[in-house]
């Protein structure tokens, strides 16, 4: 047997021997301590009839991925000309027309 091969085995063997497998009755009947377990990261095998159907595991934390909204606040002023109107050159390349030549036709 290949030395990869053997690492495989090894890390199956690791991985689905030391969880905790147990039937569906026994999470029902459990289930405030199984999920206690599973806050504190470890992942377990739930079966019907001995056979593994799925694996329960902590779900990654949210709050990393988020931007954090008012990080800037008092860092900068946003000048009053922020909220003035367009001018026309610009409204039309928003409006899908090339600068200087008016707003768009319609497609037909």
């Amino acid at each position: 047997m290949p030395f990869a091969d053997q690492v495989d085995t090894i890390l199956f063997m690791v991985k689905y021997m030391t969880m905790n497998k147990i039937n569906i009755n026994e999470a029902k009947t459990n289930l405030s301590r199984y999920l206690k377990r599973i806050r504190n990261g470890e992942t377990i095998i739930l079966c019907r009839r001995n056979v593994p159907i799925a694996e329960i595991r902590r779900l990654p934390d949210e709050t990393s991925d988020r931007p954090r909204i008012g990080l800037c606040r008092g860092s900068f002023t946003v000048p009053p000309e922020f909220f003035a109107p367009l001018p026309e050159d610009v409204l039309a390349t928003f409006e899908g027309a090339d600068a200087g030549t008016g707003p768009a036709k319609a497609d037909r």
